[in-house]
């Protein structure tokens, strides 16, 4: 009895846990000869609800990732807690507020995800007061990187043609930056560097099981980490938060710090 509240006790503490920075160094063929490199920060499934993943944690989380000087910060959605136990969920404006202090001189862009769909006006609202820019299905350019947000699931019979029409024939550097992973293998062939969230990594993946559930069609196809695929390659935050219950195993909460150069 005494091991199986050790363990519960670790879950909980570990739901709430300060992330882990992960680091992955990208060098693309086709970055132009003489453009500096650039560093982004992806952030996801953040679930701001108290105690745990309060916005206080989320203002301190803000402030470790400006510690490491991003040129462009990404926000790959859920940003609310919906249909969770034993937490509050908080105010949107609450939740959205420490987001005003990141430090970004290519700036923060954010998609939503499947948790914020309720809440979509207030939301953007929220996202504009902090200086966050919205992309639905819409794209960007940012030096020599072009950045394309979805927002909601791709199908094999839409595509979501209109957000990759007019850039997937760009020369440079691309990625994609959605909230699930579910979206990857619908997107345009032509971006080779893909961005999410969602599957907060299983959020309950004990060793060495893994992943028991990871909320995707994909499966386990798109769990975790960084997946390497002939053509492409898709990085999958495990997230800050935690959804449905305030508990994580084997899937500790992170961030990644990306660095794009030639």
């Amino acid at each position: 009895m005494t091991a199986i509240w050790l363990l519960l006790l670790h879950m909980l503490l570990l739901g709430s846990a300060p992330p882990l920075v992960r680091h992955v160094r990208l060098h693309m063929a086709d970055w132009p000869a003489g453009a500096a490199p650039m560093r982004i920060a992806l952030l996801s499934d953040f679930h701001v609800a108290m105690p745990g993943d309060s916005a206080t944690h989320l203002a301190h989380v803000v402030e470790s990732v400006n510690g490491s000087h991003p040129d462009l910060v990404l926000l790959a959605g859920d940003f609310l807690s919906t249909g969770t136990l034993f937490v509050k969920s908080a105010d949107v404006r609450d939740a959205i507020a420490p987001l005003a202090a990141f430090h970004a001189p290519s700036g923060v862009f954010a998609v939503l995800g499947n948790h914020d769909e309720g809440a979509r006006a207030a939301l953007q609202a929220a996202l504009a007061t902090s200086r966050v820019a919205l992309l639905h299905n819409a794209a960007v350019r940012r030096g020599p990187l072009t950045i394309v947000g979805i927002d909601g699931v791709l199908t094999a019979r839409s595509r979501m043609r209109a957000p990759f029409s007019g850039f997937s024939h760009l020369a440079g550097p691309k990625l994609v930056f959605t909230h699930t992973p579910d979206n990857v293998p619908q997107v345009d062939r032509s971006f080779r560097l893909l961005l999410a969230g969602h599957t907060h990594c299983g959020q309950i993946a004990p060793w060495p099981i893994g992943p028991i559930l990871t909320a995707s069609a994909t499966g386990r196809r798109y769990a975790c980490g960084v997946i390497r695929e002939p053509d492409r390659l898709t990085i999958v935050t495990a997230g800050l938060g935690t959804s449905s219950l305030p508990v994580r195993l084997g899937a500790t909460p992170d961030y990644w710090l990306i660095d794009l150069g030639r």
